[in-house]
């Protein structure tokens, strides 16, 4: 049914749902139900329909549990703050000493 089309060109081009006007959102004069009506016949008689939104791509979604993703990371930090232990318990003691003879 391109008549149909024709008819409601207009209205379709100012936006796929709705469009701004003068500050406030004004939704299209054709329901959703005759706009999916007009656009399934256009495509039924090999016409094209560019009046669609353009497609968000889709997000590849992780699998399985955060706890198992990230245990690896985990494991190699532990093994890099242990390798710093020794400097870190010799800092640790020094400023205790340090404190303890400001108080003295």
């Amino acid at each position: 049914m391109a008549s149909g089309l024709a008819k409601w060109a207009g209205e379709l081009a100012k936006g796929v749902h709705g469009y701004w006007a003068n500050g406030r959102w004004t939704p299209l004069a054709i329901s959703a139900r005759h706009r999916a009506k007009i656009r399934k016949e256009t495509l039924l008689a090999g016409g094209e329909w560019p009046y669609d939104a353009p497609r968000k791509p889709e997000r590849t979604r992780m699998k399985g549990h955060k706890v198992d993703r990230e245990a690896a990371l985990k494991r190699a930090r532990t093994v890099e703050l242990m390798e710093k232990m020794p400097q870190m318990l010799a800092d640790m003691k020094k400023r205790r000493w340090e404190r303890k003879a400001e108080k003295k």
